[in-house]
């Protein structure tokens, strides 16, 4: 059984733990928190061993009521490979500890692509992660654009994206985030960041991308246009990306017209957190008009890229292959929504 640390539980450390709990073939060696707080005591009512971020906080921890194994050093020591998930930054930070002790080790989204073998989307190019020692999996948005433009790219072509991205303005936690009352243009240089991002998995993609931060913290909103090298029907389209696992087509049958009402979904089919790890994807939104795509797409930005992590894990151990992976992963998180057409038969209770 592979041990997988982890090395910050915040948002996004603290679902990759549950998600690498509940699979097969690997289990949690351990999980560090800087502080003992909240967090710390959701990972001890989890079960996982708690460690230290740093030798001089142990003592807050215990002081707290908090039994520690000991600190990350150890934690990386004793993990055969480790999910970087600290806030940005402290990744490259930690970079050089996982060198020395020779843990390979899996970055977020906001670590520099540099510091890594390869950038990572598992529906794109789960091969380059093959025995990689460190990798880097992509942001919620960038996580989102790869998953949309890999299936379209393999089934008609794709000459241009342009995406327009209205970002929130921070996760729900995030309580000294804003903005309050305003829209930003976030950057107002274009491109925005995300773009470039996008290029670290489809390098030779012709993609412009533009950025809003607006006051709320449910999920991201993407507006996109895409031009494909065939023409395709709009309903050809549909049927490509309701056949993609990490996509939730949304019918318009459910009546869901904003974020708020699929979270609301998410809660409502038992997801943990409310988390909805696939795009989804209006499906009235989406028109082709002479090769060029136009949908709406929103992400979850607290859990699209946690499976993600667990087939970067299987990519870089050699677990499994792509297919059999995402599989694996799919089936132990309970990816994939079922849209109205699919409703399950309830027996009315013996009178």
């Amino acid at each position: 059984m592979l041990q997988v640390g982890i090395n910050g539980y915040g948002t996004i450390g603290k679902r990759v733990a549950d998600a690498v709990a509940a699979q097969p073939d690997m289990e949690v060696c351990g999980v560090s928190k800087a502080s003992p707080d909240f967090g710390a005591d959701g990972a001890v009512r989890r079960g996982y061993t708690l460690y230290s971020a740093r030798e001089d906080r142990v003592s807050a921890f215990r002081k707290a009521g908090y039994e520690v194994a000991g600190t990350s050093e150890d934690l990386i020591a004793e993990s055969d490979i480790v999910v970087d998930a600290t806030p940005g930054g402290i990744g490259a930070e930690n970079r050089p500890r996982y060198e020395a002790a020779g843990t390979p080790a899996i970055l977020q989204g906001k670590e520099s692509d540099s510091l890594v073998d390869t950038s990572f989307n598992a529906r794109a190019n789960f091969e380059d992660a093959e025995g990689a020692e460190y990798v880097r999996v992509v942001s919620c948005n960038t996580t989102g654009i790869s998953r949309l433009v890999s299936p379209l790219e393999e089934a008609y072509g794709v000459e241009k994206v342009r995406a327009t991205l209205v970002r929130r303005g921070g996760d729900p936690d995030q309580t000294g985030r804003g903005p309050i009352n305003d829209i930003l243009p976030d950057p107002i240089t274009v491109p925005s960041h995300h773009g470039p991002d996008v290029n670290t998995i489809f390098p030779d993609l012709s993609i412009d991308t533009m950025g809003l931060t607006v006051p709320t913290t449910l999920m991201h909103m993407h507006s996109l246009n895409i031009e494909l090298e065939s023409e395709p029907s709009s309903e050809e389209v549909r049927e490509l990306l309701a056949g993609e696992s990490r996509i939730f087509v949304v019918d318009d049958g459910l009546a869901i017209d904003g974020t708020g009402k699929l979270r609301e979904l998410a809660r409502d089919r038992g997801r943990p957190r409310g988390d909805l790890w696939e795009n989804c994807v209006w499906g009235e939104s989406i028109n082709v008009q002479d090769s060029e795509l136009y949908l709406f797409q929103a992400i979850h930005q607290e859990s699209d890229v946690i499976p993600e992590n667990v087939d970067a894990i299987r990519a870089m151990t050699g677990l499994a292959g792509r297919d059999e992976s995402m599989a694996m992963t799919n089936e132990s998180l309970g990816i994939g929504l079922p849209g109205t057409r699919e409703i399950p038969t309830i027996s009315s209770p013996a009178p």
